[in-house]
């Protein structure tokens, strides 16, 4: 590692739980960004655990920028990055990854004698060896900072048994965490709420509130651009006549409940989904909904041109966001920051980012449908004075800039937790 870095004065920060850099997951982004906006911060040295195999594997071959240093190590905006190599064993991946990945993050502790690290876990895999890593990196003079990510343990996808241990482990991390970062407001009143008294000794956790951030600008790609011409030819769709949804296919999204009351509407225009289909869903919300007979109802894929997908939702009429569980929510703050019109559904973590700049929708039977028939009669004028204020919110309180300032200070100890 370059001399600059091991100066006493430099804040090592170890992070822990994304799979790689430059792929299109929450944690991913996050870590892309934060290391980007401080590739000239001379205070904080990034060292970042990536996956070397298996699913969203990093290949830093495919990424811009990338300095190889062996076949495990390479440096990305003057971040350290490392790979940990993972069994084919299941389920069990991604508790495996972050177990090796922490004992990867004490070893070169150690070996290079770093002071006062600061290591950072993202989501609450691992409980059950958090006690242990947490002693560990404490005799090496560190400090373990925890993000929860959302409530992981109601996700639908995950059976009973699988559940039950995600909200042991949340409550093990928690509790053996020097602070606990929240991407929420309403995430950190969670913990508290939960957590309070059960911390080490019987300690309140000490916690401190930073959103996720979002893109702020405009799509570099024109409303002329062949790539985005190609792109509605071949879907069958024009700019302003179809409403969007962007996210993963699971049934927290409430897919479900937005094609059944968009069929329900008498809506003109298209509504067009970009996600990862996952068949057995799909096949189920056929069953349920016969949604295949309505032609405004449009799978699309999925987009990673990042500028093309921005594009596709500036030159939306509106944007749906069905998202019940989790934190801030980065496809929401996407949507806020590129979309005049939003609807979004009506619950705590949706309403704390998008306050009075978006419109809201709840799951009972035909509140939907009603809203979007009432979208498609507000005139331009009002959806431009929606769409001004979302970017104004974005801009104010999620910018980029903002958020890894905030880790900055917190990483620095001069903001505290409480």
């Amino acid at each position: 590692m370059e001399r600059s870095a091991m100066q006493k004065n430099v804040q090592h920060v170890f992070l822990v739980g994304a799979k790689s850099l430059g792929a299109y997951g929450g944690y991913e982004t996050f870590i892309n960004k934060l290391t980007e906006y401080h590739q000239n911060n001379e205070k904080i040295k990034y060292h970042v655990a990536c996956k070397a195999n298996g699913d969203g594997c990093m290949d830093e071959t495919k990424v811009d920028g990338v300095t190889r240093i062996s076949d495990s190590e390479f440096t990305y905006h003057n971040a350290h990055c490392f790979k940990i190599h993972i069994p084919n064993i299941g389920p069990a991946q991604a508790i495996y990854y972050d177990v090796v990945a922490l004992h990867e993050c004490c070893k070169y502790i150690k070996k290079n004698k770093i002071k006062n690290p600061i290591v950072y876990i993202m989501a609450c895999r691992i409980g059950p060896f958090t006690g242990y890593y947490y002693r560990e990196i404490h005799k090496l003079g560190g400090k373990v900072y925890l993000n929860p990510d959302g409530h992981e343990w109601m996700r639908a996808k995950w059976s009973a048994p699988i559940r039950k241990y995600w909200k042991i482990s949340e409550q093990m991390m928690v509790k053996y965490s020097d602070l606990v970062i929240c991407d929420s407001v309403n995430i950190e009143k969670y913990i508290h709420e939960c957590y309070d008294g059960k911390g080490i000794y019987g300690a309140n956790p000490r916690t401190t509130f930073i959103a996720y951030g979002a893109e702020t600008r405009k799509s570099q790609l024109g409303d002329d651009d062949q790539k985005l011409l190609d792109w509605y030819k071949e879907k069958g769709l024009i700019a302003k006549g179809y409403y969007l949804v962007v996210g993963r296919f699971v049934p927290e999204n409430n897919y479900e409940t937005m094609i059944r009351e968009y069929m329900k509407s008498k809506s003109k225009r298209d509504f067009t989904i970009i996600t990862n289909v996952n068949d057995k869903f799909l096949e189920e919300l056929e069953s349920r909904l016969h949604f295949k007979s309505d032609a405004r109802i449009k799978f699309v894929g999925t987009v990673y041109d990042q500028e093309l997908l921005m594009k596709i939702r500036e030159n939306a009429y509106g944007y749906f966001h069905g998202h019940e569980v989790g934190g801030t929510n980065p496809s929401l703050l996407e949507a806020l920051g590129s979309t005049d019109l939003n609807l979004l559904l009506d619950v705590g973590f949706n309403r704390e980012v998008g306050e009075d700049n978006a419109l809201y929708w709840t799951k009972e039977d035909g509140n939907l449908a009603a809203l979007i028939e009432k979208c498609d009669q507000m005139s331009a004028g009002e959806i431009t004075t929606l769409g001004v204020k979302a970017k104004k919110r974005v801009a104010d309180a999620y910018s980029w800039q903002f958020i890894v300032d905030e880790y900055e200070k917190v990483f620095l100890g001069l903001k505290k937790g409480h």
